[in-house]
């Protein structure tokens, strides 16, 4: 196995780790919005208090 089959094989499986992310996230975010329920953030900060208020 020379350099550029080892390239193309690194190159196959980024794409195809990169589609599989796409396609999960497709999938999940309209079983949050179906559910009336908004997805959890792990980080808050200041600008989260306006949307606490209403």
């Amino acid at each position: 196995m020379n350099q550029s089959d080892l390239l193309f094989l690194v190159l196959i499986l980024i794409t195809l780790t990169s589609l599989v992310v796409f396609v999960v996230q497709f999938v999940r975010s309209p079983r949050l919005r179906r559910r009336g329920r908004r997805p959890r953030r792990l980080v808050e900060g200041p600008w989260d208090d306006d949307d606490r208020r209403r």
